[in-house]
């Protein structure tokens, strides 16, 4: 059986979906603050706790057969970390480190981790690599860092194995709508162009039109959710089959601009969507793109979803979303 905490959050319900479409049993662990009841699957074993609970960690895992752990669970806006960093350092680096030792005393010892590429912050080339040291910016991506080191020294000391998977901007949604992005409030670019789209906003907002890109706009690499789900069990299986510890990046590892987004979603939409140049946000790097050669390589994976099919599940998803 699969821990998967998280597992009502984005990213999380999609991997769920996935795992169970291969075969895998699941236990979801999710305190709900963030994530969607709805989007928890019928038939899956659900424990209500919190990462901060060590006792009720503890418990709900000893209470399953729990080979391997898949951790999604924790805040991510980086605007809001840099305005309340205490409250990141508690639940994401606390939390974690309860989840670590608590599965540790359980006996479960194989995590695969939801990293992120801001643990490269601004980077010296493009297309960025496992290989560059991480510089993280914001008080979120230096949560990522350190449960990355507290893997890598729980390695060290006690043999416990983990793939963390540092991946670029998550977008679109299952292609059957059943579950989706949701956020609030939404921090992400594509929900906030289809919003405007959908005349629930009057326009989107793009910071900067000055940065040195082919149109000005700054460049993004954006990987499908179930892309980065099927990335999540490769990695499950790697650990499994009893490979070494792997820091791996996972992006298409192609670029396309803000413009970019606004022309193709106006394409899938049909909808004439506003957008406004606007001063742009400290700390936003001109372009950000993955290497994923090391993905390819040792998982196996390559991404089956170009932008224009992420685009079209997630306008699916926003055009009659179930929460």
């Amino acid at each position: 059986m699969i821990l998967v905490t998280g597992g009502a959050g984005y990213i999380g319900s999609h991997t769920v979906k996935l795992l169970r479409k291969r075969g895998y049993e699941v236990v979801i662990f999710d305190n709900l603050s963030r994530g969607h009841k709805e989007a928890l699957p019928e038939g899956v074993p659900f424990e209500k706790v919190d990462l901060l609970d060590y006792e009720g960690l503890y418990k709900n895992i000893k209470k399953y057969p729990i080979e391997a752990l898949i951790h999604f669970a924790a805040f991510a806006y980086v605007g809001e970390s840099v305005e309340n960093p205490a409250m990141y350092y508690r639940n994401n680096v606390v939390g974690s480190f309860n989840l670590i030792n608590a599965a540790k005393e359980a006996g479960v010892n194989k995590f695969v981790f939801s990293s992120t590429c801001s643990v490269y912050g601004n980077p010296e080339t493009i297309p960025m690599s496992e290989s560059d040291t991480p510089a993280p910016i914001n008080p979120y991506a230096k949560t990522k860092l350190m449960i990355e080191n507290m893997l890598e020294d729980y390695d060290t000391s006690f043999g416990s194995k983990y793939v963390a998977l540092r991946y670029f901007n998550a977008a679109g949604d299952s292609e059957d709508a059943d579950i989706g992005e949701s956020h609030d409030p939404e921090p992400h670019l594509i929900p906030l162009v289809l919003f405007a789209a959908l005349g629930k906003r009057e326009k989107v907002n793009i910071y900067g039109d000055d940065y040195p890109t082919k149109d000005g706009t700054c460049i993004r690499d954006y990987i499908h959710v179930n892309d980065l789900a099927d990335a999540h069990i490769r990695a499950l299986e790697y650990l499994k089959a009893g490979n070494n510890s792997n820091v791996i990046n996972l992006g298409t590892g192609v670029g396309y601009s803000v413009k970019e987004i606004v022309d193709i979603a106006s394409e899938v939409t049909g909808k004439k969507i506003r957008a406004d140049i606007v001063a742009r946000r400290p700390g936003d790097p001109a372009t950000l793109i993955a290497d994923n050669k090391k993905a390819r390589e040792v998982l196996g994976w390559k991404p089956e979803y170009d932008l224009k099919k992420i685009l079209e599940t997630a306008w699916k998803w926003h055009l009659n979303p179930k929460y």
